[in-house]
């Protein structure tokens, strides 16, 4: 199968489809024979840099966007995307835990790049753009030193291409860990987004996250024009789609939500849209619902982890009807990709449970990687005894085969000895007129043992309902112990820079006495 890894995939397109739109980014649009001819530069320049075994390079997403260098064709070198915005500290301690040798970072992360040298004084810093940086060199510069000869790289399916860092969620970020055999794109899965010969395909995620990065490969390996966006803000999004007649998306359910708010929406032409993909969060019945009534599009879900390099369910367009027979189906991850075993464990024993019960779901698939960098603890815990990745998220499988993510299993909340999945809260909820986005945590509680707390974004311009109201909005749809004991009214929710909202910062906040509202 090595000749469907990108980077044959890519060859194979150049000669196949040479003047064909192959990139769009930054006002610049490469076809995919001159797309071949750049990476091949790109890849013997890194050459020339990677001079030892595992020698890896970093790049923060808006220069791989610029760059087109998501494809690597020399096996020593490792991409690691990530985020560059993040924290001095937190971006030294990345640059450490992953060796870097090579750094390539835009100018205006100049100062970031400045505490990834001081971390690793030996490491070589590209930049891309004007910038102040002692012994840098420059991304042109680089780019011209490597030669138009493709350098043949890339077969090997157990070569590590990519590194990409968990979003850090519940801790430090944890690097992942991908070879050519876990990014293999499947072409039967291309039919799930009813692609097109003339489908053209937008990505504003980062690609420092699988959303970003999966949805790029994706889009690669089907041929298709993929227009990037160097920051997800739903004006650009909009006129991105207009612009370019872009056909598809993949856009988290926040992305979705913040251009389903913008207020000239109706000003934008939006009719070439067909289906957005979507995925990396929870989304509500009522969001779907009104995505589609607003959008008039298609919508097709698909649910993964960085650890799974992409989706393992996915819930086809077909099964999304929020005005049927079927409108439970919208709270469904879907049915397992072809190639993907989907189970639901024992949390404690991982044994196998019946049709229907909760418990941890588990998969397993050439996509799952190996493990984490350099975290031989995490990666024995990773694994069943009998080779089955852990996701970490609880859930059932109904009779008829599809998958019900209820919530992380680390989020499930315990109150008066009853669990309650948050996303079951959220749920009833989100559909409260007023209310915009939801998050539900569990909070210290002296008598419970732990308190079901909301915490609401309200839409603009509403009425803030009192706390009562919305405790009173769920009596008779949700079980009493399951009802929020506490509700918190706020302007913002946190976020990480994939869009997930951070519920630990939650409960961190609110539990404290600061949090009280």
């Amino acid at each position: 199968m090595s000749e469907l890894h990108l980077p044959n995939r890519i060859r194979q397109l150049a000669a196949s489809q040479p003047s064909a739109p192959a990139v769009t980014a930054e006002g610049t649009t490469l076809t995919y024979a001159e797309f071949d001819s750049y990476t091949n530069k790109v890849a013997t320049a890194l050459t020339t840099l990677a001079t030892s075994p595992g020698r890896r390079c970093t790049a923060p997403h808006g220069s791989a966007r610029r760059g087109g260098i998501r494809r690597l064709r020399e096996g020593r070198a490792r991409l690691h995307p990530h985020q560059l915005a993040a924290q001095p500290d937190e971006i030294a301690w990345i640059a450490a835990d992953a060796q870097l040798g090579v750094l390539i970072v835009e100018a205006d992360f100049a100062d970031a790049a400045r505490a990834v040298a001081d971390a690793l004084p030996d490491v070589r810093v590209i930049v891309v753009g004007e910038a102040a940086l002692d012994g840098a060199r420059s991304w042109d510069e680089m780019v011209a030193s490597g030669g138009d000869t493709d350098p043949g790289l890339g077969d090997d399916p157990e070569t590590a291409v990519l590194q990409l860092y968990t979003s850090g969620t519940t801790g430090r970020p944890k690097g992942v860990v991908a070879v050519h055999r876990n990014l293999y794109n499947v072409p039967e899965n291309f039919e799930l987004y009813e692609f097109g010969d003339n489908s053209v395909s937008l990505n504003a995620l980062p690609l420092f996250h699988i959303a970003g990065s999966g949805w790029t490969s994706t889009c690669l390996s089907a041929g298709l024009h993929l227009v990037l966006l160097a920051e997800m803000k739903p004006a650009l999004v909009a006129q991105a789609i207009a612009r370019f007649g872009v056909t598809h998306a993949f856009l988290v359910p926040s992305a979705i939500g913040m251009l389903l708010e913008l207020p000239d929406l109706a000003d934008h032409d939006l009719s070439s849209l067909q289906v957005i993909a979507y995925g990396a969060s929870p989304i509500t019945p009522t969001m779907l619902a009104r995505t589609m009534d607003t959008l008039k599009c298609r919508l097709v879900q698909r649910y993964g982890m960085t650890e799974t390099m992409g989706a393992l369910t996915a819930l086809r367009a077909d099964d999304h009807d929020p005005h049927g027979a079927r409108t439970y189906l919208l709270r469904s991850a879907g049915t397992p990709l072809p190639g993907t075993e989907v189970q639901i464990r024992d949390i404690i024993t991982s044994e196998p449970l019946p049709q229907g019960a909760t418990g941890e779901i588990v998969s397993r698939s050439r996509n799952n990687v190996s493990g984490y960098w350099r975290r031989d603890a995490e990666t024995a815990a990773l694994y069943t005894a009998d080779g089955f990745l852990r996701t970490g998220d609880a859930g059932h499988i109904d009779e008829d085969g599809y998958l019900f993510v209820t919530d992380r299993v680390k989020d499930m909340i315990i109150t008066g000895g009853e669990n309650v999945y948050p996303v079951e809260v959220e749920a009833v909820l989100a559909e409260h007129p007023a209310v915009a986005e939801v998050a539900v945590v569990g909070l210290p509680d002296e008598r419970w043992g732990e308190a079901v707390t909301a915490v609401v974004r309200l839409v603009d311009g509403a009425q803030r309902p009192t706390e009562a109201e919305l405790v009173a909005f769920t009596t008779e749809r949700l079980a009493s112990y399951k009802k929020p004991q506490r509700i918190h009214i706020v302007g913002e929710l946190p976020r990480n820079a994939s869009g997930k909202i951070l519920k630990r910062a939650l409960r961190d906040t609110l539990g404290s006495p600061k949090g009280a509202s």
